[in-house]
């Protein structure tokens, strides 16, 4: 039996009849229950899921969850609404393709998103840069990527990109970036697989000074601080050479000094092993001990100096003409007058004699 169009007075609503009130009534219902049940479920989630060490599997399963709400909505709305499934393909169809060149650049990071989680580029908490952007993945949407920004260290400065902290310590911003990023630029991660970075810091001593001791001590105050063997632990080194094809003899964790000459000093440049955070307070305190130590010894950090050892002499002298004519005509008096003889425009200021002047007799 026909229904006829749902009418308000006298006023026919075109398109609305008592089936489309009804599946109207369905999709409210069931987007409503829908949405009930994915947040009992993220409360589910943060309730099992508590504390830090667990910040991974609360991100993994919030995004099983997105992904099952965004399943479950395009089925169920395609089941209301589509009585014949090949009028909801051709529908779907027809809608993606629309979609899809209307709105390009979120179909490709919608497709990022994918690329992302199936990838293995990066997850929540890694230490990422991503579209010119450094920091810490706080967030992951269908769109876009958020990141707690840190800044610049010192020789990667990017004048593209205001920054004030010249260190990996957080700036307070909070940058979101396209997931389609990931298509047209390189993603580094500081903290996928290998979650600790090689650190180097360069000390300048003169040539003069017993370079030996001042290797070690800047190899000393190295070993204090930065990551030892034993802290890094062999399970991770056999996965990153397991899954990738690192040369073993490249993976050296200990602390290392290397020699540069320069024409002004001799450079010692030590390279450590530090954590993907707290980098900074690490080459602080590698830097406090290696300035105590050389005071301790003796040892003097080179820098570069200029030093006057001769200033020629100098003479005072009469003005140009020029600026006394000039000083002549704001008084109101006559310039020529005042001029002395034998000088003009062309006139040159006197040189001192470079001889010894003849006493006066």
């Amino acid at each position: 039996m026909m229904l006829g169009p749902v009418a308000l007075g006298t006023v026919h609503l075109v398109g609305v009849d008592m089936s489309t009130a009804t599946k109207l009534l369905y999709t409210a219902v069931f987007v409503v229950g829908l949405v009930a049940l994915r947040w009992i479920a993220r409360m589910l989630v943060r309730l099992v899921l508590r504390g830090r060490a667990h910040t991974r599997g609360r991100f993994w399963s919030r995004q099983g969850i997105n992904l099952a709400t965004s399943v479950a909505v395009t089925l169920g709305l395609i089941s209301i609404w589509f009585d014949n499934g090949l009028h909801a393909a051709a529908a779907v169809g027809v809608l993606t393709a629309a979609l899809a060149f209307a709105m390009q650049k979120a179909v490709t990071s919608f497709a990022g998103y994918f690329l992302i989680l199936r990838g293995d580029v990066f997850s929540v908490g890694d230490r990422i840069v991503m579209g010119g952007v450094r920091g810490d993945v706080i967030a992951l949407g269908f769109l876009r990527t958020t990141i707690l920004e840190m800044g610049q260290p010192s020789g990667d400065d990017d004048d593209a990109v205001p920054m004030w902290v010249q260190a990996r310590q957080y700036t307070g911003r909070i940058v979101t970036v396209t997931n389609g990023a990931v298509f047209d630029e390189p993603v580094y991660n500081y903290s996928r697989d290998f979650p600790f970075i090689w650190e180097e810091l360069h000390v300048m001593v003169k040539y003069d000074v017993d370079t030996e001791l001042a290797e070690q001590l800047v190899l000393d105050a190295a070993r204090a601080h930065a990551m030892k063997r034993e802290d890094i632990g062999p399970g991770v080194m056999q996965q990153l050479r397991r899954r990738y094809f690192v040369p073993a003899e490249e993976v050296n964790v200990e602390p290392e000094v290397f020699y540069r000459l320069t024409s002004n000093w001799l450079e010692l440049a030590v390279r450590f092993v530090v954590p993907t955070h707290d980098i900074r307070r690490i080459k602080s305190n590698v830097s406090r001990d290696i300035a105590k130590s050389f005071h301790a010894n003796g040892i003097e950090v080179a820098s570069t100096t200029y030093a006057i050892v001769d200033v020629p002499p100098l003479r005072l002298a009469e003005p140009y003409p020029d600026e006394q004519a000039v000083r002549s005509a704001e008084d109101g008096s006559d310039a020529s007058s005042l001029q002395p003889a034998g000088t003009g425009r062309a006139a040159k200021r006197p040189t001192p004699s470079r001889g010894r002047r003849s006493p006066r007799t």
